[in-house]
Protein backbone atom coordinates (compact mmCIF):
# COMPACT_ATOMS: atom_id res chain seq x y z
CA UNK A 1 0.00 0.00 0.00
CA UNK A 2 1.29 3.12 -0.87
CA UNK A 3 -1.62 5.45 0.82
CA UNK A 4 -0.66 5.17 4.71
CA UNK A 5 1.98 8.14 3.98
CA UNK A 6 1.93 12.04 5.30
CA UNK A 7 3.32 14.40 2.79
CA UNK A 8 3.65 17.71 3.05
CA UNK A 9 5.45 20.55 0.73
CA UNK A 10 9.20 19.85 0.66
CA UNK A 11 9.22 16.94 2.50
CA UNK A 12 8.10 13.77 -0.56
CA UNK A 13 8.11 10.78 -0.26
CA UNK A 14 10.95 8.64 -1.63
CA UNK A 15 10.00 6.39 -4.33
CA UNK A 16 8.65 3.47 -4.15
CA UNK A 17 8.00 2.78 -0.83
CA UNK A 18 5.50 0.32 0.46
CA UNK A 19 3.74 0.80 3.98
CA UNK A 20 1.25 -1.40 6.07
CA UNK A 21 -0.07 -2.24 8.96
CA UNK A 22 0.78 -5.06 11.50
CA UNK A 23 -1.18 -6.80 14.17
CA UNK A 24 0.49 -7.59 17.07
CA UNK A 25 -0.47 -10.08 19.38
CA UNK A 26 -2.18 -8.00 22.05
CA UNK A 27 -4.27 -6.45 19.20
CA UNK A 28 -2.21 -3.36 18.70
CA UNK A 29 -1.65 -2.32 15.42
CA UNK A 30 1.49 -0.63 14.14
CA UNK A 31 3.04 1.20 11.09
CA UNK A 32 5.81 -0.21 8.73
CA UNK A 33 7.40 0.92 6.11
CA UNK A 34 10.36 -0.04 3.27
CA UNK A 35 12.05 1.58 0.35
CA UNK A 36 14.31 0.38 -2.22
CA UNK A 37 17.82 1.11 -2.80
CA UNK A 38 18.07 3.77 -6.06
CA UNK A 39 21.54 3.34 -6.76
CA UNK A 40 24.43 0.23 -7.26
CA UNK A 41 25.97 -1.54 -5.74
CA UNK A 42 23.30 -3.47 -4.17
CA UNK A 43 24.42 -3.22 -0.28
CA UNK A 44 21.17 -4.59 1.40
CA UNK A 45 18.90 -3.24 3.97
CA UNK A 46 19.45 -0.92 7.00
CA UNK A 47 16.39 -0.87 9.64
CA UNK A 48 16.04 2.45 10.66
CA UNK A 49 14.38 2.91 14.27
CA UNK A 50 13.38 6.36 14.91
CA UNK A 51 13.07 7.81 18.63
CA UNK A 52 9.97 8.79 20.92
CA UNK A 53 7.76 11.34 19.19
CA UNK A 54 9.01 10.31 15.74
CA UNK A 55 7.51 8.72 12.61
CA UNK A 56 8.41 7.42 8.99
CA UNK A 57 7.80 10.57 7.43
CA UNK A 58 10.45 12.69 9.71
CA UNK A 59 13.08 10.33 8.07
CA UNK A 60 12.36 10.61 4.50
CA UNK A 61 15.32 12.72 3.82
CA UNK A 62 17.62 9.93 5.57
CA UNK A 63 15.76 7.49 3.68
CA UNK A 64 16.44 8.97 0.63
CA UNK A 65 20.46 9.25 1.58
CA UNK A 66 20.76 5.60 2.74
CA UNK A 67 18.49 4.66 -0.20
CA UNK A 68 21.56 6.58 -2.72
CA UNK A 69 24.03 4.53 -1.32
CA UNK A 70 22.67 1.20 -2.48
CA UNK A 71 20.36 0.60 0.92
CA UNK A 72 17.35 -0.33 0.92
CA UNK A 73 15.58 0.48 4.17
CA UNK A 74 13.11 -0.92 6.29
CA UNK A 75 11.66 1.16 9.81
CA UNK A 76 8.29 1.66 11.66
CA UNK A 77 6.49 3.30 13.77
CA UNK A 78 6.62 2.64 17.47
CA UNK A 79 3.26 1.58 19.00
CA UNK A 80 1.93 4.36 21.05
CA UNK A 81 3.31 7.08 18.81
CA UNK A 82 2.91 7.93 14.77
CA UNK A 83 0.06 6.45 12.63
CA UNK A 84 1.17 3.59 15.01
CA UNK A 85 -2.39 2.77 17.10
CA UNK A 86 -2.44 4.79 20.96
CA UNK A 87 -2.36 3.13 24.02
CA UNK A 88 -4.53 5.46 25.67
CA UNK A 89 -7.50 7.19 25.41
CA UNK A 90 -5.80 10.31 25.40
CA UNK A 91 -3.48 9.56 22.30
CA UNK A 92 -1.21 12.65 23.05
CA UNK A 93 0.73 10.82 26.48
CA UNK A 94 3.87 8.93 25.55
CA UNK A 95 2.58 5.87 26.96
CA UNK A 96 4.54 2.56 26.82
CA UNK A 97 3.45 -0.59 29.65
CA UNK A 98 7.54 -1.93 28.73
CA UNK A 99 9.65 -1.94 26.64
CA UNK A 100 9.08 -5.50 26.29
CA UNK A 101 6.44 -4.39 23.98
CA UNK A 102 8.73 -2.51 21.66
CA UNK A 103 10.84 -5.53 21.79
CA UNK A 104 8.15 -7.95 20.70
CA UNK A 105 7.20 -5.41 17.93
CA UNK A 106 10.42 -5.07 16.27
CA UNK A 107 11.21 -8.89 16.27
CA UNK A 108 7.89 -9.43 14.61
CA UNK A 109 8.86 -6.59 12.25
CA UNK A 110 12.04 -8.57 11.34
CA UNK A 111 10.31 -11.77 11.26
CA UNK A 112 6.94 -10.24 9.19
CA UNK A 113 8.89 -7.49 6.54
CA UNK A 114 12.26 -7.27 6.58
CA UNK A 115 13.77 -11.25 6.12
CA UNK A 116 10.81 -12.07 3.52
CA UNK A 117 10.73 -8.81 1.93
CA UNK A 118 14.06 -6.57 2.26
CA UNK A 119 16.85 -7.51 0.67
CA UNK A 120 19.96 -8.88 3.29
CA UNK A 121 22.85 -8.39 4.58
CA UNK A 122 20.98 -6.41 7.26
CA UNK A 123 22.53 -3.39 9.58
CA UNK A 124 20.66 -1.10 11.72
CA UNK A 125 20.51 2.58 12.16
CA UNK A 126 18.67 4.06 15.43
CA UNK A 127 17.70 7.19 17.58
CA UNK A 128 17.59 7.64 21.09
CA UNK A 129 15.01 5.39 22.42
CA UNK A 130 15.13 3.51 19.27
CA UNK A 131 19.02 2.83 20.38
CA UNK A 132 17.53 1.64 23.49
CA UNK A 133 15.34 -0.97 22.29
CA UNK A 134 17.88 -1.78 19.83
CA UNK A 135 20.56 -2.13 22.67
CA UNK A 136 17.71 -4.71 24.27
CA UNK A 137 17.05 -6.57 20.98
CA UNK A 138 20.35 -6.91 20.35
CA UNK A 139 21.17 -10.85 21.95
CA UNK A 140 18.05 -11.85 19.45
CA UNK A 141 19.39 -10.03 16.18
CA UNK A 142 23.26 -11.74 16.49
CA UNK A 143 22.65 -13.90 13.57
CA UNK A 144 20.09 -11.04 11.88
CA UNK A 145 22.02 -7.54 11.83
CA UNK A 146 25.60 -7.25 10.85
CA UNK A 147 26.66 -3.73 12.35
CA UNK A 148 24.92 -1.39 14.55
CA UNK A 149 25.22 2.61 14.59
CA UNK A 150 23.06 3.95 18.00
CA UNK A 151 22.91 7.44 17.69
CA UNK A 152 22.13 9.56 20.93
CA UNK A 153 21.39 6.44 22.63
CA UNK A 154 18.79 7.17 25.41
CA UNK A 155 20.63 5.62 28.71
CA UNK A 156 20.52 8.98 30.71
CA UNK A 157 19.08 12.53 30.86
CA UNK A 158 20.77 15.54 29.89
CA UNK A 159 21.48 17.37 33.32
CA UNK A 160 18.86 15.58 35.37
CA UNK A 161 19.61 16.25 38.86
CA UNK A 162 18.02 12.15 39.56
CA UNK A 163 19.53 9.47 38.31
CA UNK A 164 17.70 6.89 35.97
CA UNK A 165 17.76 4.81 38.97
CA UNK A 166 16.00 7.02 41.09
CA UNK A 167 12.99 8.59 38.78
CA UNK A 168 12.49 4.82 37.97
CA UNK A 169 11.61 4.59 41.78
CA UNK A 170 9.63 7.58 41.86
CA UNK A 171 7.94 6.34 38.62
CA UNK A 172 7.44 2.99 39.98
CA UNK A 173 6.04 4.30 43.26
CA UNK A 174 3.24 7.21 41.09
CA UNK A 175 2.62 4.19 38.84
CA UNK A 176 1.46 1.75 42.39
CA UNK A 177 -0.54 4.40 43.38
CA UNK A 178 -2.89 4.03 39.87
CA UNK A 179 -0.95 7.57 38.93
CA UNK A 180 0.85 6.02 35.60
CA UNK A 181 -1.39 7.47 32.70
CA UNK A 182 -0.52 10.83 34.41
CA UNK A 183 2.46 13.41 32.26
CA UNK A 184 5.91 12.69 34.54
CA UNK A 185 6.68 15.94 36.20
CA UNK A 186 7.25 18.69 33.69
CA UNK A 187 5.07 17.21 31.27
CA UNK A 188 2.75 18.48 29.17
CA UNK A 189 0.98 18.89 25.98
CA UNK A 190 3.52 19.53 23.93
CA UNK A 191 2.24 18.58 20.01
CA UNK A 192 2.54 21.94 19.02
CA UNK A 193 6.13 23.16 18.22
CA UNK A 194 8.14 25.63 20.45
CA UNK A 195 10.00 28.65 18.25
CA UNK A 196 12.93 27.32 16.86
CA UNK A 197 15.21 29.53 18.80
CA UNK A 198 13.84 27.70 21.99
CA UNK A 199 14.78 24.35 20.58
CA UNK A 200 16.74 21.61 22.01
CA UNK A 201 17.42 19.10 19.19
CA UNK A 202 18.48 20.92 16.18
CA UNK A 203 20.27 23.85 15.21
CA UNK A 204 19.12 23.22 11.57
CA UNK A 205 15.92 25.84 11.31
CA UNK A 206 15.07 24.95 8.05
CA UNK A 207 14.97 20.78 9.15
CA UNK A 208 13.27 21.76 12.48
CA UNK A 209 10.20 23.96 10.69
CA UNK A 210 9.90 20.95 8.19
CA UNK A 211 9.38 18.87 11.20
CA UNK A 212 7.37 21.15 12.77
CA UNK A 213 4.84 21.38 9.74
CA UNK A 214 4.68 17.91 9.60
CA UNK A 215 3.44 17.42 13.41
CA UNK A 216 0.95 20.69 12.22
CA UNK A 217 -0.54 19.57 9.81
CA UNK A 218 -1.20 15.83 11.09
CA UNK A 219 -1.48 16.55 14.50
CA UNK A 220 -2.31 12.81 14.94
CA UNK A 221 1.20 11.64 14.46
CA UNK A 222 2.67 14.08 16.92
CA UNK A 223 3.09 12.39 20.86
CA UNK A 224 3.58 14.69 23.92
CA UNK A 225 5.45 14.27 27.06
CA UNK A 226 5.76 10.75 28.60
CA UNK A 227 3.63 9.59 31.48
CA UNK A 228 4.85 8.23 34.35
CA UNK A 229 4.31 4.75 32.97
CA UNK A 230 6.64 5.38 30.18
CA UNK A 231 9.01 7.16 32.33
CA UNK A 232 9.08 3.58 34.57
CA UNK A 233 9.30 1.40 32.03
CA UNK A 234 12.05 3.52 30.47
CA UNK A 235 14.14 3.43 33.65
CA UNK A 236 13.65 -0.86 33.39
CA UNK A 237 14.94 -0.66 30.46
CA UNK A 238 18.18 1.26 30.96
CA UNK A 239 18.89 -0.78 34.04
CA UNK A 240 18.34 -4.19 31.86
CA UNK A 241 21.07 -3.14 29.32
CA UNK A 242 24.01 -1.97 31.75
CA UNK A 243 23.69 -5.38 33.50
CA UNK A 244 27.11 -7.23 33.21
CA UNK A 245 25.18 -10.27 32.54
CA UNK A 246 23.32 -8.94 29.49
CA UNK A 247 26.06 -6.44 28.27
CA UNK A 248 28.56 -9.95 27.77
CA UNK A 249 25.62 -11.10 25.26
CA UNK A 250 26.38 -8.31 22.94
CA UNK A 251 28.17 -9.83 20.08
CA UNK A 252 27.01 -6.94 16.87
CA UNK A 253 29.68 -5.00 16.34
CA UNK A 254 28.35 -1.16 17.01
CA UNK A 255 29.51 2.19 16.75
CA UNK A 256 27.71 4.54 19.37
CA UNK A 257 27.83 8.34 18.28
CA UNK A 258 27.28 10.95 21.06
CA UNK A 259 25.91 14.53 20.14
CA UNK A 260 28.38 17.31 21.77
CA UNK A 261 26.02 19.32 22.50
CA UNK A 262 22.58 17.07 23.17
CA UNK A 263 20.74 18.47 26.27
CA UNK A 264 18.27 15.61 25.91
CA UNK A 265 20.24 12.72 26.69
CA UNK A 266 23.69 12.59 28.77
CA UNK A 267 26.98 12.24 26.50
CA UNK A 268 28.54 11.15 29.35
CA UNK A 269 26.27 7.69 29.78
CA UNK A 270 26.93 6.96 26.51
CA UNK A 271 30.53 7.45 26.72
CA UNK A 272 30.81 5.12 30.43
CA UNK A 273 28.69 2.31 28.37
CA UNK A 274 30.55 2.38 25.20
CA UNK A 275 33.77 2.12 27.30
CA UNK A 276 32.43 -0.94 28.79
CA UNK A 277 31.61 -2.87 25.67
CA UNK A 278 33.56 -5.24 24.03
CA UNK A 279 32.15 -5.03 20.73
CA UNK A 280 31.91 -1.08 20.46
CA UNK A 281 33.26 1.90 20.11
CA UNK A 282 32.33 5.61 20.32
CA UNK A 283 32.10 9.06 18.42
CA UNK A 284 31.25 12.30 19.53
CA UNK A 285 30.17 14.83 17.12
CA UNK A 286 31.47 18.03 18.42
CA UNK A 287 28.41 20.51 18.84
CA UNK A 288 25.74 18.69 17.73
CA UNK A 289 22.41 18.83 19.32
CA UNK A 290 20.44 15.92 19.89
CA UNK A 291 19.12 14.97 16.56
CA UNK A 292 22.16 14.18 14.91
CA UNK A 293 20.04 13.00 11.47
CA UNK A 294 17.85 16.34 11.48
CA UNK A 295 20.94 18.48 12.35
CA UNK A 296 22.69 20.83 10.34
CA UNK A 297 24.75 19.85 7.38
CA UNK A 298 27.99 20.79 8.92
CA UNK A 299 27.04 18.10 11.53
CA UNK A 300 24.63 15.75 9.78
CA UNK A 301 27.59 15.04 7.25
CA UNK A 302 29.75 13.85 9.86
CA UNK A 303 26.93 11.21 11.00
CA UNK A 304 26.85 9.79 7.48
CA UNK A 305 30.77 9.89 6.70
CA UNK A 306 31.11 7.67 10.17
CA UNK A 307 27.85 5.56 9.28
CA UNK A 308 29.83 4.93 5.53
CA UNK A 309 33.03 4.02 7.63
CA UNK A 310 31.50 1.49 9.60
CA UNK A 311 28.64 0.13 7.74
CA UNK A 312 30.77 -2.03 4.89
CA UNK A 313 28.63 -2.95 1.80
CA UNK A 314 31.13 -5.15 -0.16
CA UNK A 315 30.27 -8.35 1.33
CA UNK A 316 26.66 -8.00 -0.19
CA UNK A 317 25.89 -9.66 -3.41
CA UNK A 318 25.65 -7.51 -6.36
CA UNK A 319 22.92 -8.15 -9.30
Amino acid sequence: MTDLFYDIPGNPRPDGGVCGFLTARDGKKFRYAHFPPTARPLNGTVVLLAGRNESIEKYFETIRDLAARGFGVATLDWRGQGASDRLLHDGARGYVRSFDDYERDLEQFFSEVVLPDCRGPYYLLAHSTGALVALLAAPSLVNRIRRMVLMAPFLALAKSPLSMQALGRFASFCCGAGLGRLYAPGGRDTRKAEPFDQNKLTSDQRRYERNSLLYETYPQLAVSGPTLAWIRAASNAIARAQEPDFMARLQIPMLLVAAGADAVVSSYAIEAYAARLRVGSMLTIRGARHELLQEADIYREQLLAAFDAFVPGSDAPVM
